[in-house]
């Protein structure tokens, strides 16, 4: 199918959805910040308020805003969940999405940079470290690193040289972005000392220890999930 018939196919909300993707982007809207609203936005793309509100569902569901009842809707992310071929955006608890989400990478990547250790070419792991460096300067400026630790994760899945874990980096996808929009991208500490010590093991063809630095990284970042999910379950019994 041609790029101009898919365009075509697009519902008027699917159109502005894009549009408003655009908007936040370009202005730029960011992280925290509200954006215009809904009587706004009409008048902003010339569109109904039942348009507006389907593009608004939309980006919610993609992980890029967050409608807070009685106050209006915020970025919390602009990083686009784009490929979610399982429909995974649509799952409405994003805590238990997260946490469901890390219990498959733990039985799927530190397989993968084991496999990476084997497989990999001097010039790959270069491509590694260099990932790790662009991570590490986006993260000390203060950047949405979001799309880098995408690549990264998504390269060492490449390495792994089993094409059936390629066709599995959509579910990695989700599952960065899942976290980060929860988490407001904490954990940087912890998340660049063990990109660097997988990188490491990967450069010393030490797969023992690329597998276990893996279930470091995530097991961080599961913990923040499991706390997370905890006061939110308090909260919800204060009430």
């Amino acid at each position: 199918m041609r790029q101009n018939e898919a365009l075509e196919k697009k519902t008027l909300g699917q159109k502005t959805e894009d549009r408003l993707m655009k908007y936040i982007l370009d202005r730029p809207i960011q992280i925290g910040e509200k954006i215009p609203n809904e009587y706004a936005l009409t008048e902003l793309f010339d569109v109904g308020r039942s348009t507006i509100r389907e593009a608004v569902k939309g980006l919610v569901s993609r992980g890029v805003l967050e409608v807070r009842r009685g106050d209006g809707t915020y970025v919390i992310s602009t990083s686009y969940m784009e490929n979610d071929v399982l429909g995974l955006g649509r799952i409405r608890d994003k805590y238990q999405l997260a946490l469901d989400l890390f219990e498959v990478r733990l039985m799927i990547e530190p397989e993968v940079v084991t496999w990476a250790c084997k497989r990999a070419t001097e010039e790959q792991i270069d491509k590694a470290e260099q990932l790790c460096d662009e991570i590490e300067k986006l993260y000390n400026q203060g950047v949405d690193h979001i799309y880098k630790d995408i690549e990264f994760h998504c390269f060492l899945a490449k390495l792994s040289g089993n094409v059936v874990v390629e066709r599995l980096l959509p579910v990695i996808n989700t599952a960065v972005v899942t976290f980060a929009n929860i988490t407001y991208r904490s954990l940087k500490n912890e998340t660049l000392t063990t990109h660097r010590a997988i990188v490491k093991a990967l450069r010393t063809r030490d797969a023992v220890g690329a597998r276990c630095a893996m279930i470091m990284h995530l097991t961080y970042n599961r913990q923040v999930i499991i706390e997370l999910l905890e006061e939110r379950n308090r909260n919800t019994s204060d009430v």
